[in-house]
C-alpha cells in the first residue's frame, strides 16, 4: 500500500499570502481610504490601478506618508502618482494622457531625482525600476550604484 506523499514545511517558511488574500479581505473589509486616494490619482495621471501591483501600491503609500508628512495626503499621492505613471508609460505616452506641460515637469522630477539621490522621487523611480513596471526608455537614463540599492 502506498502511502500519500507528505509535504513538510521548513520551520522558517511562512506561507505565502497571495494578492488574491488581500482582494478577498477587500471585499468585505473595503479598500483603505489611503489605497483609494492613490487609485484615483493613478487614474488621474493615465494608468489603470490594476495595472501596479499591490505591493507596489502599498510601499507607495508607505513611502509618501514617510516623506510627504506636511504635505496633504491626496496632493502627496497625485504627485507621487504623477512620477510613477510618467515612469510606467513613458514620455510619449504621458504627454498624450497629461499633456507636454506635465510630460516636461515629469521629465524634470527624474532628471532632479537622479541628480539628488534620496528624495522620495528618487525612491519612487527605483521602486519602479526593481518591479520591472519602468519603459526601457526611461531605464536606460538611470544609473544605478550598487550602494545605492543597499540603502534602500
Amino acid at each position: 500500500m502506498r502511502r500519500p506523499a507528505r509535504m513538510q514545511m521548513s520551520p522558517c517558511a511562512r506561507p505565502d499570502i497571495g494578492l488574491g488574500m488581500i482582494r478577498f479581505f477587500d471585499m468585505f473589509l473595503g479598500r483603505s481610504t489611503a489605497m483609494r486616494a492613490l487609485d484615483d490619482a493613478l487614474r488621474a495621471a493615465g494608468v489603470h490601478p490594476l495595472l501596479v501591483p499591490e505591493p507596489v501600491k502599498l510601499t507607495v503609500i508607505q513611502l509618501t506618508k514617510k516623506h510627504a508628512a506636511g504635505q496633504a495626503q491626496d496632493a502627496a499621492f497625485a504627485d507621487a502618482a504623477q512620477l510613477l505613471a510618467y515612469c510606467i508609460l513613458g514620455h510619449e505616452q504621458f504627454a498624450d494622457s497629461n499633456g507636454l506641460e506635465d510630460a516636461g515637469r515629469a521629465d524634470q522630477g527624474v532628471e532632479t531625482a537622479m541628480e539628488e539621490g534620496d528624495t522620495l522621487d528618487a525612491k519612487l523611480i527605483l521602486l519602479a525600476f526593481h518591479a520591472g513596471l519602468i519603459t526601457p526608455e526611461i531605464a536606460d537614463r538611470i544609473e544605478i550604484d550598487e550602494a545605492d540599492i543597499e540603502q534602500t
